[in-house]
């Protein structure tokens, strides 16, 4: 799948609003706000339950990567997700 259909199919998931669980949100994180290097998945089953936590990092920006949008894009669709949520903002990684 190439980017801009990924990016389109994840935007449209995410205008979706609060629709139920199991939900899906996908938070961005870097050393630089204008440059994501991770994505965190956490998947939630129903209210209160134990939330499952998936990583995909690369040193390009995950936004703009083909393969992790699309990977993505599988998992959602995949893990039957009603609700996905993004944090808007990239969260700035500590360094050592």
């Amino acid at each position: 799948m190439n980017l801009d259909k990924a990016k389109k199919r994840l935007a449209k998931q995410l205008t979706k609003g609060f629709a139920g669980y199991p939900t899906l949100s996908l938070t961005y994180s870097g050393r630089s706000a204008d440059k994501a290097t991770e994505v965190l998945l956490t998947f939630v089953l129903e209210q209160g339950a134990v939330a499952m936590e998936q990583r995909f990092s690369s040193t390009e920006d995950v936004r703009h990567d083909a393969t992790i949008q699309s990977v993505l894009v599988k998992i959602i669709e995949r893990s039957g997700a009603k609700t996905v949520t993004e944090v808007a903002t990239v969260a700035i990684q500590a360094t050592d």
